[in-house]
């Protein structure tokens, strides 16, 4: 016999149209702060780079008009509640179901996630920019076809934002290039033409993948001016030293040997190298290699044989934060609202246990495990 009547476990939900599509009334209100920062970035967008008839190409007028009507429609949700810190900052942070029961569907919805946490405004902090990249090569690159439309959607937004934050910021054009290779082997790979998904919407999706195409060419790297004062070239040897010894990619290092000479010799140092292991290897690890060559060890020998054993260390200025207590993703820096926090009883169970272990990191391959994909 079937259901006919109301299900009493859930009021269902409610939806508002945007430029994106439809979306979710709740989902809505973690983007109102994606939406104040998109005006405060169309100023800068604008001088990096782009004439008239870029600014023309892009369609940015309409953007942001659109984008105004949503911002009226999300003034309407006079019963939508926002999680604030002491500040009065939103903070973004999305709940999820780690263990599946009865009462309790074990799924996570990746196209919310990305929204509640919201990725898109976090691409222009530079503590989170490598985090939000990685995210995105792995979704690229192994997760394409899996995705639905609406996370296909959000990840082509995302890496438009990753787009316009380099051609403003001059910096990390390497990884935007990388990103785009990938998509543009996707596209050319799939079955049947194109990944998973309709012929309207892959039609909208191109649109967008032209205009991140676009903004990626008309990038150029600007040399300071003369009265920029001091240079790379004007720094000591020690202090190009220190800049080197802060490098934690081998590949960063050998593309500075081949820009600057001072720089090529330092590359040569066993000590960046030697470093550079204890950087990302541990001490047994390390011996387990150096126990197999005969001394004098030359380090970079050593880092790369390291590299291809154990693999490189992840490492991010922020990471994602998982909550053992209400189960709930966030970033580190801005908090979100524990139950541990409005609860007196459960502070009580806490009392003996340790704090640093109740958040706990999870890199970008860890994320998508939360999810069908």
């Amino acid at each position: 016999m079937p259901f006919i009547s109301k299900d009493w476990r859930s009021p269902g939900e409610e939806w508002v149209k945007t430029e994106e599509g439809w979306e979710k009334k709740k989902i809505l209100e973690c983007g109102r702060k994606h939406s104040f920062s998109q005006q405060e970035n169309l100023e800068t967008r604008c001088n990096y780079g782009y004439g008239s008839s870029d600014v023309t190409s892009f369609d940015i007028n309409n953007r942001w008009m659109q984008e105004d009507e949503d911002k009226e429609n999300m003034q309407v949700m006079e019963n939508v509640t926002e999680r604030k810190n002491s500040d009065g900052a939103v903070q973004p942070h999305c709940h999820i179901t780690i263990k599946c029961t009865k009462e309790i569907a074990g799924f996570n919805g990746l196209s919310d996630a990305f929204k509640r946490l919201d990725f898109r405004s976090a691409v222009h902090d530079v503590r989170r920019f490598n985090y939000i990249c990685k995210l995105l090569d792995l979704l690229i690159s192994q997760k394409l076809a899996a995705l639905s439309g609406c996370a296909q959607k959000v990840l082509f937004n995302m890496l438009e934002e990753v787009a316009y934050q380099v051609s403003a910021s001059q910096q990390n054009i390497h990884l935007l290039n990388k990103l785009l290779r990938q998509l543009r082997g996707m596209i050319d790979c799939a079955c049947w033409g194109r990944p998973l998904g309709s012929t309207q919407l892959w039609e909208n999706h191109l649109v967008t993948i032209n205009r991140i195409l676009t903004i990626a060419n008309t990038i150029q790297i600007r040399e300071p001016g003369d009265e920029v004062f001091p240079k790379l070239q004007n720094l000591p040897e020690e202090c190009v030293r220190e800049v080197m010894l802060r490098l934690t990619d081998h590949k960063d290092l050998e593309a500075s040997g081949k820009a600057y000479s001072v720089m090529a010799r330092l590359c040569d140092e066993q000590r960046i190298w030697r470093e550079l292991c204890q950087f990302h290897f541990t001490s047994q690890q390390i011996a387990f290699i150096t126990d197999q060559m005969e001394p004098p060890h030359d380090w970079q020998q050593v880092y790369h044989k390291l590299r291809k054993s154990f693999g490189l260390r992840e490492e991010y200025a922020e990471m994602i934060q998982l909550c053992r207590n209400c189960r709930c993703l966030f970033w580190k820096s801005i908090g979100h609202p524990c139950i541990a926090d409005s609860d007196p009883t459960f502070q009580e169970k806490l009392e003996d246990v340790d704090k640093s272990s109740l958040h706990v990191p999870i890199p970008p391959h860890a994320f998508l495990k939360f999810f069908s994909l």
